[in-house]
């Protein structure tokens, strides 16, 4: 791999862009509504990568490649921000590689778990969250939607007892896995946020993908399905 990468996410309400090089910039823009406001993804997903490119001193000639959250999250800012990445990719002829919103999560909280196994959730909506877990980088529970109640319950079995749990679904249910054993941090922690440099330090060691292949992990139907991503 040469040159910059540009990362995104858009699985959480948050709209997160990273510029980042192995021995350059390591940089983040990111736009976090605020409790009860609505995502802004759509408005200011490039405005975002421009003004990460801008603060980095980087032209897109200097960009090696593209890597973007595929989820799972939110239904539609997955869909916007993976269509925007494979435009930016086509438009640019950049390589183009997906990363899992929720290994970028655990990642951020990687340095602060201590030996401990890191539970990443992100709050699904309709009493789920989207959850996976690793232990020193190796997966122990791969990504599913699960309802806390069913999460908790297995918090006491395995690999999975007292994790590090992070992620805005950890917060909305703090009380629940903490009951079960998990330790979640302050809800203004830092590592509940998604972080866009993750993305790209993830991007960085991915197989690039089939641009027209790539596609959201949602990990469930949603309420209404969308139409095909062209």
């Amino acid at each position: 791999m040469s040159g910059l990468i540009l990362g995104m996410d858009t699985a959480t309400p948050s709209t997160a862009v990273a510029v980042w090089g192995p021995e350059g910039p390591a940089l983040e823009r990111r736009d976090d509504p605020a409790e009860g406001q609505r995502p802004a993804h759509g408005p200011r997903l490039l405005a975002l990568v421009e003004a990460a490119l801008e603060a980095a001193g980087a032209g897109w000639e200097e960009v090696g490649r593209i890597a973007v959250g595929i989820g799972p999250g939110g239904f539609t800012g997955l869909r916007l921000g993976i269509a925007t990445a494979r435009a930016l990719a086509q438009g640019r002829d950049l390589p183009l590689v997906g990363v899992s919103s929720l290994a970028a999560l655990a990642a951020g909280a990687r340095d602060d778990a201590a030996g401990r196994t890191v539970l990443a959730a992100i709050d699904a909506r309709r009493g789920e969250v989207f959850a996976a877990a690793w232990r020193d980088g190796e997966p122990v529970l791969e990504a599913m939607a699960i309802a806390p109640a069913d999460l908790a319950a297995r918090l006491g079995a395995g690999t999975l007892t007292a994790p590090l749990a992070v992620g805005d679904g950890a917060v909305r249910y703090a009380g629940e896995l903490a009951m079960a054993g998990a330790v979640v941090p302050p809800q203004d922690a830092p590592e509940h946020r998604l972080s866009a440099l993750q993305v790209c330090r993830l991007g960085a060691v991915a197989e690039p993908a089939d641009r027209d292949a790539l596609l959201p992990d949602y990990r469930r139907e949603p309420d209404a399905k969308p139409p095909r991503l062209p």
